[in-house]
């Protein structure tokens, strides 16, 4: 079976029609022979500016946010993984230090080198 494919130009004519009330979804749908899902994806993607002929610049933009949000995230959680692998790390070296014996430091004149 062949998928049909519809330009950006026809998608965004349809969901015009069908925004301005001049052609019911379901005139629209018998007329060009799509389902109702189809047309209503393709409403939603006119509501995100998917079917722009050129992407927004806002909406560019909002993308990169989303992005950057994203990557903030991910090294906040890398950030704190570490900084607790740290921790734990440094109280694992306190408690090995601690189960050696302590040795008082030597007198000044025990030290070495020439009085």
């Amino acid at each position: 079976m062949k998928y049909r494919r519809f330009t950006q130009d026809f998608k965004r004519s349809l969901i015009e029609q069908l925004l301005s009330e001049t052609a019911t979804p379901l005139e629209l749908c018998r007329r060009y022979n799509i389902s109702s899902g189809q047309l209503y994806t393709w409403k939603r993607q006119y509501a995100q500016g998917k079917l722009d002929p050129e992407p927004s610049r806002e909406a560019e933009l909002a993308s990169r946010v989303r992005e950057l949000e994203r990557l903030v995230g991910k090294l906040t959680l890398e950030n704190e993984f570490l900084k607790k692998a740290v921790r734990n790390s440094l109280k694992e070296a306190e408690k090995r230090e601690g189960s050696l014996p302590k040795i008082a430091p030597l007198p000044k004149a025990f030290k070495g080198g020439v009085n």
